[in-house]
């Protein structure tokens, strides 16, 4: 990890070579597969995330944006089930291909920054089991395909710097519109690579029509969305501040450290190592600006209160710098048995036992996968939740029922109600969270309503703001005692409502 500098301190301008080693099609598509089948595999265990129950209904509610995210997730999403069936797996099938060609992807990005099989191998590896990845190819979200996204724009960079074609800068900006329309953060990850060409080249990009054509794309792409931001008030900088205020992954002490953890304990030391050697190897002088980029999004993203997993993108390229430098040059002292077979199976393992859904649900609260991945435990307990409501909901006077109203505090349980209400004879829920509270209000009645939330009884006094006998009828218990949003929270029934729904409905809006 000692050698010395490039002795040439300005930017690289010189084309790398072009000639490049084959690409290792067996052995990464093998990787993929594997992922993909074993992702698949388990795609129908425990039940849906509270965000895959959301896109199913916001895909039916479809706009040019929503006050959480971009207008494309929830598309996909309709169009999954549109295909597949309105069903679990059917939303998960694209989520495991997502993540599947994430592998080949970062192979490929080995192969372009000059590595033979044994660095697109190592790559390729990394990428398969980064328990990131693999969590996120596990549920349709929004990270799931950003990921991809976000890494085939990083490979599409890294493939121009080596060859110099102008049609990739175009491809460029078609996948970035593509990345813009799932979460907006791709544009920071897009102006550090910019910036980090421009700091330490090659600047050639800044002359090149292609470039023009590129930026193009991406503007009619993001335009019809940030119109529907600036109509509803820009809802999406006030959810910024929500998850900056949330302090997710221990906040800014722990932003480093669990990059280490999302990217594996001991396979997170190979981007460490290529991101150093992006600064200290003559030979990766040309993807310096690499480093550059990664650097300038740790500052942003600590200054903001980012997320750790907002720099996925630019991990797979990392990865590769440092497997190219083994390959050539061999691993530093002492850290060559990093790069053994043994270790990349028992990150695999662990990163599927601290991921996946592989034990059976009644013994998971009892191991450690809900405390390292929170969302395994967001997704247990759903139907179960539809039917304690519609007890609620039955034990009402049969003079109330017919008018009563169902509200729930948040986009998940609203979902969870869509999906398994009606075969419990339930009428449609209402929340006021995020989309939600664009998809429609109650209507102008005076009945009752069954409120679910908020978290404690105690809490239930706010209730009286907006009814005037409040009064709690059960608890919502998932019956395998995990601790997740919903356990415990009050099911209430309350009943003198103090105005019209066209009144009280904007006090139900809240972003988180």
């Amino acid at each position: 990890m000692s050698a010395p500098a490039s002795a040439a301190p300005g930017p690289v301008e010189a084309a790398v070579a072009t000639g490049s080693p084959p690409i290792a099609w067996k052995p990464v598509l093998l990787l993929a597969a594997a992922l993909g089948a074993v992702l698949l595999a388990v795609s129908a265990r425990y039940g849906y995330h509270r965000d895959e129950l959301y896109f199913r209904v916001a895909g039916r509610h479809p706009a040019w944006g929503y006050p959480d995210q971009p207008p494309l997730m929830p598309l996909i999403g309709r169009a999954a089930t549109a295909v597949f069936g309105d069903s679990l797996v059917a939303l998960r099938v694209p989520a495991a291909l997502f993540t599947a060609a994430g592998v080949v992807v970062a192979g490929l990005t080995a192969r372009d920054m000059g590595g033979g099989r044994r660095a697109q191998l190592l790559t390729a590896a990394a990428y398969a089991v980064c328990p990131f990845a693999v969590a996120a190819g596990h549920t349709f979200s929004t990270a799931t395909l950003d990921l991809l996204l976000s890494t085939v724009i990083v490979w599409l960079v890294v493939r121009w710097v080596r060859t110099r074609d102008s049609r990739l800068l175009l491809a460029v900006g078609i996948v970035s519109a593509l990345a813009l329309n799932v979460k907006y953060l791709a544009a920071f990850l897009v102006a550090a690579l910019v910036c980090g060409l421009l700091i330490s080249g090659p600047r050639a990009f800044v002359r090149r029509p292609m470039l023009a054509a590129g930026a193009l794309v991406v503007v009619i792409a993001v335009v019809p969305g940030l119109v529907w931001q600036a109509r509803h008030g820009w809802p999406q900088l006030d959810m910024a501040d929500a998850i900056a205020g949330k302090g997710d992954f221990a906040g800014r002490p722990g932003f480093v450290p669990f990059q280490i953890l999302l990217t594996g304990v001991l396979t997170s030391w190979l981007w460490i190592y290529g991101l150093w050697r992006t600064y200290r190897s003559d030979e990766l002088r040309a993807y310096r600006f690499l480093g550059h980029a990664y650097l300038l999004l740790n500052v942003l993203f600590l200054a903001t209160a980012g997320k750790p997993y907002y720099l996925s993108g630019l991990w797979a390229a990392l990865w590769a710098a440092g497997a190219v430098e083994i390959e050539r040059n061999g691993a530093p002292r002492g850290f060559g048995w990093l790069t053994s077979v043994p270790v990349y199976v028992f990150t695999g393992i662990t990163t599927l036992l601290l991921t996946l859904p592989v034990y059976p649900v009644k013994w998971l609260a009892d191991t450690p996968q809900p405390a390292v991945n929170a969302d395994s435990a967001e997704t247990v307990g759903w139907p179960r939740f539809a039917a304690q409501v519609a007890h609620a909901y039955r034990a009402l006077p049969p003079d109330e029922r017919g008018a009563a109203t169902i509200v729930v505090s948040n986009y998940g349980e609203a979902g969870a109600l869509d999906k398994y209400g009606p075969g419990l004879g339930l009428p449609r829920a209402y929340s006021g969270h995020n989309g939600y509270w664009y998809f429609g209000r109650p209507p102008d009645t005076s009945g009752s309503a069954i409120v679910v939330g908020p978290e404690t009884v105690a809490e239930g006094a706010e209730l009286r703001r907006f009814w005037t006998d409040v009064r709690p009828v059960g608890e919502i218990d998932n019956g395998v005692g995990l601790d997740n949003q919903e356990q415990g929270k009050p099911i209430w029934v309350c009943r003198g409502q103090r105005a019209p729904w066209s009144r009280l409905w904007p006090e139900f809006k809240r972003l988180s």
